[in-house]
């Protein structure tokens, strides 16, 4: 009894211990660990201006009403500059705690203002800081909205040259809890130049309220070029052509938002003209500086169909249909040439002389083998300029689920059955209807590179495989069809690559007519061009099936370890059975000495 009141003071101070470091963290987690909104709150908006320390780890789990979707915007982050992303983040999760699935991380390196949407039950997020001792500052906004219902004018997509747009209601006051993305797209070779004539919202130095987000791409997820508010008028440029532009606002302040404007600037520095040829088009850039000796901006150029109308940006420019606008097709020996002409005229068509000088402009883009050889001609005044350029056709291949070649099957990798009938199809992507597509050789390889072993399932136009069937000729498509097999001593992937013959569907003696012949015979007939279409892998469904409980197992382990926490009460408890083990343990040994001592020592009474 002695050993247990000598062990009950020590006791005590581990219990008391104990009971401060289960208060302490849970008053911690009191203050940066809430459940917010709910279906019962009259409440559909919230702002929180987080002061966060070093080394917290903190969540928040927002709860929103039925029929609503939840949308978070971190509008303002001020974390740990010398942090990395792992020590110090702020993550996002669909449901009730950080185990549920993931919807994004941000951290002090990120360059977008993040927002997230949700239309689970629960939103949380977490925080988590590293030790260093610096201010950290995030201002979180939250709001429940309705997903079928929209805001007229709010966002959209703008592909033309230029044009403009303006926030919801311009210039009456922007409407609240708007969320509004715009995607502007022009076309490639161009930059855009984005103005705002006029910014009227709420005045905020780190712009957390209201505010206008542009980004340098084609989503909110490019580069940030600027996040503004207040009453400014900035000009941005983009490094591409594409821009994105987010208008955001809160639940308070409504102004009169803003009015914009965007142009495109020709990326490229041209001194006179440039030409580039493609499958299905002509594509021609005239200098704005070379037309000044002609007193013209370009508006009165015209093709040899004059309702064809050029582009007008910094520079002129004419996209050039293969198959229109004047253009003049003319099959030679082994090549298709494609020629148009540009003209105008400085002087008014009624005048009968003129001292002004003029412009013609022929354009010809030649297909030849493999490659597409264009050619400029400017005739001003007897003098001829020249310029050249290269290109190609564009050519695809791809798997479809039947005969039809209606439906394309888009998953990669592709499983298959062994001996499952497979449907191929190389598709050729140009405007001029008159050329027609020929397989000449298609093989498969079971690595991507096409390196050996190598297998020939169609050769100089015939059939080496007894299940490939090749169909007939068909405009821009070429089709065959086998069934399914693996490599020997090799991996169940398969690639295939074939070579195309491009001819004119009105030479019937060309090579893409002849069908099937035999090597000797290749040669007396030309074609027009050639080219390779690559696609794979193809696997087996017996490999998808044995990676996949791979990939199951090891996600199970993974996904254990999070739902095993040692927190403090866990260890108060293992504490409070220690000490009754070792209370009972010293009053069984106690007793058991007292035992002993009683026989081993007890005088025997004398008779």
């Amino acid at each position: 009894m002695e050993l247990v009141k000598r062990l009950m003071p020590l006791t005590l101070l581990i219990l008391s211990c104990l009971a401060e470091l289960t208060m302490a963290e849970a008053e911690g987690n009191s203050s940066c660990s809430v459940t917010l909104g709910g279906a019962n709150m009259a409440e559909t908006h919230k702002a929180m201006i987080l002061q966060l320390n070093p080394s917290e780890n903190c969540t928040w789990t927002i709860e929103r009403p039925e029929n609503k979707s939840i949308r978070i915007i971190f509008s303002y982050i001020q974390l740990d500059p010398d942090g990395s992303c792992e020590s110090e983040n702020i993550k996002v999760f669909n449901g009730t705690s950080s185990n549920g699935p993931l919807l994004g991380q941000v951290c002090s390196k990120n360059d977008y203002v993040p927002v997230f949407e949700s239309s689970a039950s629960t939103l949380t997020f977490q925080i988590v800081t590293d030790s260093a001792r610096i201010q950290r500052t995030v201002f979180v906004f939250y709001y429940f909205f309705s997903p079928n219902t929209s805001i007229p004018n709010c966002g959209g997509y703008l592909d033309s040259l230029e044009g403009s747009f303006t926030s919801p209601n311009y210039p009456n006051p922007h409407p609240e809890l708007a969320y509004c993305v715009w995607h502007i797209q022009v076309e490639k070779g161009y930059k855009i130049k984005l103005n705002f004539k006029e910014i009227f919202l709420e005045i905020d130095k780190q712009c957390k309220f209201d505010f206008l987000a542009i980004y340098d791409g084609p989503s909110t997820n490019s580069g940030l070029i600027g996040q503004v508010c207040g009453r400014v008028t900035p000009t941005f440029e983009s490094s591409s052509n594409s821009l994105t532009v987010v208008l955001s606002t809160d639940y308070a302040n409504s102004y009169r938002g803003f009015s914009a404007s965007y142009t495109s600037i020709y990326a490229e520095n041209i001194n006179t003209t440039s030409l580039t040829c493609s499958s299905d088009r002509m594509r021609v850039i005239i200098s704005k500086s070379y037309l000044e000796a002609f007193n013209s901006n370009g508006n009165t150029l015209q093709l040899k169909d004059p309702t064809c109308r050029p582009k007008l940006s910094n520079v002129v420019e004419f996209s050039i249909p293969l198959n229109g606008c004047g253009t003049i097709r003319k099959v030679e020996d082994q090549s298709i040439t494609y020629t148009n002409i540009i003209t105008f005229s400085a002087s008014s068509p009624s005048e009968v002389i003129t001292r002004q000088k003029q412009l013609q402009i022929i354009v010809k883009c030649e297909m030849e083998h493999n490659s597409t050889v264009g050619l400029i001609y400017i005739t001003e005044d007897d003098v001829i300029q020249n310029q050249n350029a290269l290109g190609k056709y564009n050519t695809s291949m791809a798997l479809f689920e039947s005969d039809s070649f209606e439906k394309t099957i888009l998953e990669s990798p592709y499983y298959v059955d062994l001996n499952q009938t497979l449907f191929v199809q190389v598709s050729l992507h140009t405007s001029d209807p008159n050329l027609v597509v020929f397989l000449d050789t298609c093989r498969a390889s079971p690595t991507s590179d096409l390196a050996s072993p190598t297998y020939d399932l169609i050769k100089s136009g015939c059939s080496r495989d007894e299940t490939c069937k090749v169909y007939p000729l068909f405009g821009h498509y070429g089709r065959f069809q086998f069934n399914a097999f693996k490599f020997l001593r090799s991996l169940s992937s398969v690639y295939l690559q074939c070579k195309v013959l491009i001819c004119d569907s009105s030479d019937y003696q060309s090579r893409c007519s002849q069908g099937c012949v035999s090597r000797s015979k290749r040669d007396i007939s030309s074609y027009k061009w050639k080219t390779d279409s690559i696609i794979g892998p193809i696997r087996l469904k017996r490999d998808r099936s044995a990676s996949g409980n791979s990939g199951f197992q090891h996600e199970t382990h993974a996904e254990e370890t999070p739902n095993q926490p040692f927190n403090s009460l866990h260890l108060f408890s293992f504490m409070v059975l220690v000490l009754n083990v070792v209370i009972v343990a010293t009053i069984t040994v106690r007793h058991f000495v007292n035992q002993q001592a009683y026989y081993k020592y007890q005088k025997l009474q004398n008779y």
